[in-house]
């Protein structure tokens, strides 16, 4: 899986998540050591930070290039929750449809720890809106308990600092209409994220058709990690 980093991103059939880089910095607010990573996948480069206690910020970084002088790091060189957190994004990516089997990675962004309108309705779409759904802005206003802020809702979305984790490509128009991802930017993505979630969920559907094709919420998946080979089962985790 992270044997290799291709020269740029190409948005193709077949799902590829590989890690490219890390390095420590300071939070913010100075009271966390965050670590970052650099992941490609199928929607650019993401830059992922987080600190021994949680994740703190998801960046998906549009039309940049791969460094061809990065090496592939191990998981050993990360934080747990942070590992744990790569691991849910391959899962995401090239497993859909089991990632809901696996825990939610930890959140540790100081908006998040803040008891702000804005970390209310992150929370509850983090919470609440899972794989597969969707809720429009005045939805999502409702469950909040505040149906009037419709306004204030979309503006936590654009300020969302782990997309991804906590889901706003979830958040549509009340017409049907996915709206705008990333400023506009990212209209596409939030497209293709929707698209490979709904595959994911007719995926589940077919199977629970069809038990007879395997055992349900549970698979493996071989991962080679620098040098290093481990037997992922999402029940157990087993090194080989």
């Amino acid at each position: 899986m992270f044997s290799h980093v291709p020269k740029t991103l190409k948005k193709v059939a077949g799902v590829h998540c590989s890690l490219l880089s890390f390095c420590d910095v300071m939070s913010d607010s100075g009271s966390c050591v965050l670590r970052e990573v650099t992941l490609c996948s199928p929607v650019g480069e993401i830059l992922l930070s987080g600190c021994e206690i949680g994740v703190h910020t998801i960046n998906i970084k549009l039309g940049t290039d791969k460094d061809e002088s990065v090496h592939p790091v191990g998981p050993s060189e990360m934080s747990p929750q942070l590992q744990h957190c790569v691991d849910w994004l391959q899962c995401y990516f090239m497993k859909p449809e089991s990632v809901s089997a696996l825990p939610l990675p930890t959140l540790h962004n100081p908006l998040m720890q803040s008891d702000s309108f804005k970390a209310h309705v992150l929370w509850t779409l983090f919470k609440e809106v899972g794989l597969g759904k969707t809720v429009s802005y005045k939805q999502l206003a409702e469950m909040i308990g505040n149906p009037k802020a419709v306004r204030a809702v979309g503006s936590a979305m654009k300020n969302n600092p782990i997309p991804l984790i906590v889901p706003c490509h979830r958040v549509l128009r009340s017409s049907g209409d996915s709206g705008s991802y990333m400023g506009g930017k990212g209209d596409d993505i939030k497209v293709w994220l929707l698209t490979h979630e709904k595959k994911a969920l007719e995926l589940n559907a077919s199977k629970s058709e069809n038990p007879s094709d395997g055992p349900q919420n549970h698979f493996t998946l071989l991962l080679s990690l620098s040098t290093t080979f481990f037997l992922i089962d999402w029940r157990n985790y087993i090194p080989l």
